[in-house]
């Protein structure tokens, strides 16, 4: 089995992961998230493998609805940003050169902010909330992205075969649509599959700081925000395992983007 076939089945199996985690969130979201104060505040056990919090919650079932929560946000947010980031790239190459450098002064402008700071502000001039940290995410997510479809898209534009079409009279949407968009296809998936981590952990930040999603939503900003208030009084377990758990979901994410990344590869094609 060569690396390409590894990677394939790999990027599969995190695949099949992330839908179960989703699908397993969206049922116990709506049907086991009810206090119960007779098993309050109880450790790691069989029966509760991950404790109960204060309400006497299962925080497994609270860390894995939680996660298909980030997951959520993170598939729209990144998904937005992705795209914008392709109109965004392609449109700065194949443009004027006034709007190429408007362009590339909005990227500068916006990659030389602090990243967690401009999203906050973003968020919150947004209204805050949902609404606020979709915006936030989104208008900041999509710079990098965009410089590296432009670069692609510039070289793509001085091939030979593109200054025939162009002598041949072909319009600039038939280049675009026929030359340049196709090769754009692998950075695309590529990019969107590696922003979505980044979208994750964003959620979850400004979460934590009270910036994003609301209290009452079982996002795990939420749970390790609650959790930093009883950590000194030994329930270590509310913070512990879903703050592990968020870290593990990004790492299989970006692990996918490493296999797509390989699987869409020319040069590794024989590998």
């Amino acid at each position: 089995m060569n690396r390409r076939q590894t990677a394939a089945i790999l990027a599969a199996t995190i695949v099949i992961i992330l839908i179960g985690i989703s699908i397993a969130g969206q049922t116990l979201r709506n049907t086991s998230l009810e206090a119960d104060f007779a098993q309050r505040a109880l450790g790691p056990s069989w029966s509760h493998p991950f404790g109960t919090d204060l309400l006497g919650r299962d925080m497994l079932t609270r860390t894995i609805a939680g996660l298909s929560l980030s997951l959520f946000v993170g598939m729209a947010a990144s998904g937005a940003a992705a795209v914008i980031g392709l109109i965004v790239g392609v449109g700065a190459a194949l443009g004027r050169r006034w709007v190429d450098h408007l362009i590339n002064w909005v990227i500068d402008l916006t990659m030389g902010i602090p990243h967690i700071l401009l999203v906050i502000l973003i968020a919150i001039a947004a209204g805050g909330g949902w609404k606020g940290l979709m915006i936030g995410i989104i208008l900041t997510h999509w710079t990098g992205l965009a410089r590296i479809i432009r670069g692609e898209a510039l070289q793509i534009r001085s091939n030979h075969y593109v200054a025939a079409s162009r002598k041949l009279g072909r319009s600039q949407w038939w280049v675009m649509s026929r030359h340049i968009l196709p090769h754009m296809v692998p950075q695309f998936f590529i990019g969107l599959i590696l922003l979505f981590p980044h979208a994750i952990l964003h959620e979850s930040g400004l979460t934590f700081l009270g910036f994003g999603l609301p209290p009452e939503q079982p996002a795990i900003g939420i749970i390790l925000s609650e959790s930093m208030r009883h950590l000194s009084g030994g329930m270590w377990w509310l913070a512990v395992f879903p703050g592990l758990c968020l870290v593990i979901m990004v790492l299989l994410i970006d692990k996918l983007g490493e296999c797509v990344k390989l699987l869409l590869d020319p040069t590794r094609a024989q590998e």
